[in-house]
């Protein structure tokens, strides 16, 4: 009997400890809420950020969520802190008024250095095209990742092929001018991008995805490619020579109309075809004295004999041939 007293008494106790520990959870209800653990919404450990960043910002930072740095699943996604930093004096700040900014920042009006800006990016995107980057011409000349990409945004438009000439015209105006005259690649169509010829991130000095111009060109030009038996030597070394990418106002990308494009190489002396009624004199041309200076420019297209002005395969050695005539 006295072991049942005893058992008894503990259970009475036990019981008022337990209604006293739920009288004083009712009585203050925040310190049980406090308790509650927060969890991740978009991506992992991003509790402590979603505790005061939520859909109501701008830009709209939890649309990171429906991007490649939101795919939860892949082990290789990014926490918040990856990229901004611990930015403990942020988080841990309980003033009333706006509080300091993370350790990196990426908004225009950031104060965060490029070069800190650009490592947080490279921590994970170092391979690939991208291995040059730090001696390409973006990176000299101090243009940062979030420059051109949209992180938060879950479309990139320099990601899209249609798109990405808005982002590059912000700053190459010159190109945008030249593929809006009359002949050019069909960037405006969509069709291209620039990232079609171009690599933004590489170290070749004209950021071309190939080594130089002419394989860039070749890789839809192939039967410009050659080598021919009779090979035109501007088109062996640069298409650029004779052609602006671009656009130009004349067929073909030319950058000036022949013959005056052709004269800029070829001397007017001794050409079978000047009929001598026809001359005009050194005047034409001050870099020439010969008298017969003014060949060609009477209503004259050098292509009109000269077709196969890339290349001819003739395996005939004489003029017509040499001289990628018909």
């Amino acid at each position: 009997m006295k072991l049942l007293r005893q058992a008894l008494t503990l259970c009475a106790f036990a019981g008022l400890l337990g209604g006293v520990s739920s009288a004083m959870a009712v009585e203050n209800p925040k310190a049980a809420e406090k308790k509650t653990v927060k969890k991740d919404l978009v991506l992992k450990d991003d509790a402590r950020c979603t505790e005061c960043h939520d859909e109501a910002d701008s830009p709209e930072i939890l649309r990171v969520g429906k991007t490649k740095h939101g795919t939860v699943a892949d082990g290789r996604t990014p926490t918040c802190s990856n990229c901004h930093g611990d930015s403990n004096a942020h988080v841990d700040y309980k003033g009333s008024d706006k509080p300091p900014k993370p350790d990196v920042t990426f908004g225009k009006k950031s104060k965060t250095p490029v070069e800190a800006k650009n490592e947080a990016c490279l921590s994970c995107h170092q391979g690939g095209n991208r291995i040059s980057w730090q001696s390409s011409s973006h990176s000299m000349r101090g243009v940062a990742c979030t420059s051109c990409h949209q992180v938060h945004n879950g479309h990139d438009k320099v990601r899209d092929k249609t798109e990405q000439t808005e982002v590059c015209y912000t700053c190459h105006k010159e190109q945008r001018a030249q593929m809006n005259r009359a002949s050019h690649h069909p960037v405006p169509e969509g069709k291209m991008g620039c990232s079609s010829c171009h690599n933004v991130h590489g170290s070749n000095h004209k950021q071309l995805v190939k080594a130089s111009t002419n394989e860039t060109c070749y890789t839809c030009h192939m039967e410009k490619r050659g080598p021919f038996v009779h090979n035109h030597e501007p088109v062996s070394e640069d298409c650029g020579i004779c052609h602006q990418p671009h656009g130009t106002n004349l067929a073909n990308l030319l950058k000036s109309r022949p013959p005056m494009l052709c004269i800029q190489c070829h001397g007017p002396d001794s050409h079978p075809s000047q009929p001598p009624a026809l001359l005009v004199g050194a005047s034409t041309l001050s870099y020439n004295t010969n008298a017969r200076a003014g060949f060609g420019t009477d209503a004259r297209g050098c292509l009109n004999c000269h077709t196969n002005i890339h290349g001819g395969n003739s395996t005939q050695t004489n003029a017509t041939a040499e001289r990628f005539r018909r």
